[in-house]
Order: structure tokens, then C-alpha cells, then sequence
């Protein structure tokens, strides 16, 4: 019996990994030049903090979650998504009480049960960054201009910013009110999920991906008319935010977000490329998710960003990643003295940075030739019985054929 990964995961190869490897760097380095520091949580969370933060009426409560009990009878869930573990974490550490506001980023792995589909997997990768300790406006057109220096920097041209505000709880609950009257209607026809959404929380109809609740939410009233004093206000400081970090952005009453913390700000990177309309990055403001965890009054904004989507739109736009760095040299050798003499130079030279390959598979000299070639490898440093009556490598050049005599004590200067 062949055992395969489960569905909706996926092996990642040499071949691939080093792509991985230049947007998880990019993106590390894109942070540091907007003051973000790492923070690392955990994988698996106690169940009743997405309960809490993302909200028990969500799909990804509902139905998406990865959740068992441990042998302590614990209810354990792997994490869905990033903000929760780290706003439970700053609540936790009682990091609050530093200066703030605090700026983190994360590079984490996320567990949802869905249909397996183009960018989108079972355990799928996620780049975040949060800000938590102001209720400025500045903070939430920051954290969308880092996602678009970083969208950009990546290569990719044909993303759009998409932002809306979807209000505080107290504008909130009037819009709702409107929204159900608006559906009331066209109750019979929603789809059972969304039945259920229109007493708790019918705003999350509006994000149903059912063509049948699309067509009945065609017309519905927009959180954008329904906005308090205080949110109008916000909204339109993050406009002017964004138009003076000369960052285009459409205004789209259509943005809900899919987890029940967000407040005022919500936004996403939107793109046509990989067939229907995905989303590379999405996020906002919630100001009251710290609170709802035990901790003070503390707001807080973000986004989070699909490292497979990321990589997916990156190849459909064309990008070119740069290869890893080719190996140095590949040390051949002839008999054991031969062997004990590779050894030894492939420490140093490895000891000094350099990449260096050998055999270990016993081969001839003729097969670790052909071994060094079917590898890509540029240069092969041979040592036989001459080699070493002579203190020397001959080190043969697997393009063009020709050979070079260089002593042991000159290799490392040679390959500088």
C-alpha cells in the first residue's frame, strides 16, 4: 500500500522550494523597512479562540476548522489564520505595556477544510502583519501600502486595492436591521448556510459564494450610507491617507471580509489573472478583538496574504525567480588516499562558504564525472595519484572541456 499526503496538501521539492525561499525573504526584508519585527505562534490554538475572535458564525468556525481533543480532553483547533494566535499571544505576554504601537509580522502555515482548488489548499501558507495600539487612520493606509510595495516589488501588475468600511458595532446593528428588511423578501430563496447567517449575522449573506444568494443580495442596501460620525470620519482619513502615499484604490461597498473581528477598515488586493476574480491579500481594522480575548481596549490592523496565491499570480504575470546560486566546485577523486585528501578540502572549503559536492556513492571516476554533469555542476576538481604527488587539483571546466592545475593551498583563492 503506497501512502499518499492527504488531500489538500502538497510536497514541496528543490526545484520549487527556492521560490518559496525568495518571497519568504522579500517579504521579511519589505517588513524590517516598515519597522515590523517576527512573531512566532504556535500551530495548534485552545478551539475557543477562533470561536471568540474570528466569530461561531463564520464558514471558517462552522465548517472549516481542524478541531479534536487531546488527551487532556481539551478542545485543540489548528489555526486557521494568523491575527487570533498573535492578538492571544500580546494579550498573554501582557505586551501591552510596552511602547506602543507594536508591529509584527509572521510567515506561518494554516489549516481550513475546503474544496482543494487553483491557490487555495487544506494546510496553505500565509505572510501577515499586524499593528496593535492606535486608533489612527495612518496605521491601516500603512499597512496597505507595505502590501502594495510588496505586491509590486514581487512583479505583479495587474492587482487592484479594493477598500470599504463596514462600520463600528453601533452603526453596524442599524445596518443590519436594514439588510434583513431588504431580505426579508427573498428569505425562502437563500441558501440553508445563509438562512441561518440572517438572524446572527446577515452581512456575511452579502459574502456567500452561492450564485442564488448573489442574485438575491443584487440591490441590497451598503454599510457606506449607514456609517456613524466617528467611521464616516475614519473612512475618509484613510482615502486621503492613501491618495498621499500616492497608492490608487477603489472604493468598493462590497467587501465584508470573512471573520467577524474586523471594524470600520476592510480591503483586499484583487486580481483577473488566475481565471475567476481571486484575492492575493486581504484585511482591515478590529478594534475590539484584544478586548473580546481579555485583554484592555486595544485596536489593532492587519492583512494577511496567500503565499501559494502570491506564487501562483507571480508565475501567471510572468515573473522570472532567480535560481539558487550554482555549486562551486565538485571535488572527484581516485582510491582512498585520493578520498581522504577530498574530504579534508571539501570541510575547509565548505568551512569558507563555498558550495562544494562530492560523491557518495562509490562511483568510478568516470561516473562521478557523469554524476557532476548530470547535476549542472561547472567545474570538477579531480584528485588522482599525479594530483597528489604534485600537491595539486586539476580542476576540468564541464563546459568547455579544458583543465587547469591549481595547488591545494591556492583552491580557496582560485575559487574567490
Amino acid at each position: 500500500m503506497v501512502i499518499l499526503a492527504p488531500k489538500g496538501t502538497k510536497d514541496i521539492f528543490p526545484q520549487q522550494v527556492y521560490k518559496w525561499h525568495y518571497v519568504e525573504k522579500a517579504f521579511a526584508e519589505i517588513c524590517d523597512r516598515y519597522g515590523f519585527k517576527e512573531v512566532r505562534t504556535p500551530v495548534i490554538e485552545h478551539t475557543e479562540l477562533f470561536q471568540r475572535g474570528v466569530g461561531d458564525t463564520t464558514d471558517i468556525v462552522e465548517k472549516q476548522m481542524y478541531t479534536f481533543m487531546d488527551y487532556g480532553n481539551r478542545s485543540i483547533t489548528l489555526r486557521p489564520e494568523g491575527t487570533s494566535p498573535v492578538a492571544r499571544a500580546f494579550v498573554e505576554h501582557k505586551q501591552y505595556v510596552e511602547v506602543q504601537p507594536s508591529k509584527y509580522y509572521y510567515d506561518i502555515p494554516c489549516f481550513r477544510y475546503e474544496k482543494p482548488q487553483s491557490g487555495r489548499l487544506r494546510e496553505f501558507h500565509q505572510f501577515g502583519i499586524e499593528i496593535f495600539g492606535t486608533t489612527n487612520m495612518m496605521a491601516d493606509a500603512e499597512v496597505m501600502a507595505l502590501g502594495f510595495d510588496f505586491i509590486n516589488e514581487m512583479g505583479i501588475k495587474d492587482v487592484e486595492l479594493r477598500i470599504n468600511s463596514i462600520g463600528c458595532p453601533s452603526c453596524r446593528n442599524i445596518y443590519r436591521e436594514k439588510l434583513r428588511e431588504f431580505l426579508n423578501p427573498k428569505y425562502e430563496k437563500l441558501c440553508s448556510t445563509c438562512k441561518a447567517r440572517y438572524e446572527k449575522n446577515p452581512m456575511r449573506i452579502l459574502d456567500c459564494k452561492s450564485e442564488i444568494c448573489q442574485e438575491q443580495v443584487k440591490g441590497a442596501p451598503v454599510m457606506l450610507d449607514y456609517l456613524c460620525e466617528e467611521c464616516e470620519a475614519a473612512f475618509i482619513s484613510v482615502k486621503n491617507n492613501l491618495d498621499s502615499y500616492e497608492i490608487p484604490f477603489t472604493v468598493d461597498p462590497g467587501i465584508v471580509r470573512g471573520l467577524d473581528y474586523y471594524t470600520k477598515t476592510a480591503f483586499e488586493f484583487v486580481t483577473n489573472s488566475i481565471g475567476a476574480q481571486g484575492t492575493v491579500c486581504g484585511g482591515g481594522r478590529y478594534d475590539y478583538l484584544i478586548e473580546e480575548l481579555g485583554g484592555p481596549p486595544i485596536p489593532g490592523v492587519g492583512f494577511g496574504m496567500g503565499i501559494e496565491r502570491l506564487l501562483l499570480v507571480m508565475e501567471v504575470n510572468g515573473v522570472i525567480i532567480p535560481e539558487p546560486s550554482e555549486t562551486d566546485l565538485f571535488i572527484a577523486f581516485i582510491g582512498e588516499e585520493g578520498r581522504d585528501v577530498a574530504l579534508k578540502l571539501s570541510h575547509e572549503l565548505r568551512k569558507e562558504g563555498f558550495s562544494i559536492l562530492m560523491d557518495t556513492m562509490s562511483r568510478n571516476i568516470k561516473g562521478q564525472l557523469k554524476y557532476a554533469d548530470r547535476l549542472n555542476v561547472k567545474r570538477v576538481a579531480i584528485i588522482g595519484e599525479e594530483e597528489l604527488s604534485q600537491n595539486e587539483v586539476s580542476i576540468k571546466d564541464m563546459v568547455t572541456g579544458t583543465q587547469t592545475k591549481v595547488s591545494f593551498e591556492m583552491l580557496k583563492d582560485y575559487l574567490k
